[in-house]
């Protein structure tokens, strides 16, 4: 599964944000200026994600010459899955879904659209993503403790941990 670039810089944007609130102070406003330059991203772009991330209330903005974005909600109170979510961007592993003809055997076919043989796992792996992408907050990728969170899986599969890529 290949997340678009919404979902990705929208939770850059995010974690960006996330590295400037402290514990002992208010969070700065943050201009989108500032973000896209760190980031390499479109200020333009960026502007379009913050107004859904807005709505979602996942920031407030303020808006003036000294004005910007700021978490509204501690880092560690915002999943990755909320922001991935109030870009529009959809967390399945499959196109395949009830009417939309993603199945081989969909609903134009003869067979009368049946799921095709594969559904049930494309469909799994889509709520592990969303599953883990809960389990992840904005503080965890700001802080750096994403890494090994996989680990666990692993050690009950020990077979399928060097049998290639990630």
């Amino acid at each position: 599964m290949q997340l678009s670039t919404k979902g990705r810089y929208a939770v850059m944007a995010m974690v960006d944000l996330a590295r400037r609130e402290t514990a002992d102070r208010a969070a700065e406003l943050v201009c989108l200026a500032a973000i896209a330059g760190r980031q390499q991203l479109s200020q333009s772009y960026l502007e379009q994600l913050f107004a859904k991330l807005r709505r979602a209330d996942l920031v407030h903005a303020a808006r003036g010459p000294r004005g910007g974005y700021r978490l509204a909600r501690p880092a560690a109170a915002i999943a990755i899955a909320e922001i991935v979510a109030a870009v529009d961007e959809p967390m399945k592993a499959t196109r395949c879904e009830i009417g939309s003809g993603g199945c081989l055997l969909g609903p134009g076919s003869p067979i009368g659209g049946e799921m095709c043989e594969t559904h049930d796992l494309w469909l799994e792996l889509g709520r592990h993503i969303t599953l883990f992408l809960r389990g992840i907050s904005l503080a965890d990728v700001a802080l750096g403790r994403v890494s090994g969170r996989a680990k666990g899986a692993l050690q009950r599969h020990p077979a399928e941990a060097g049998s290639g890529p990630p």
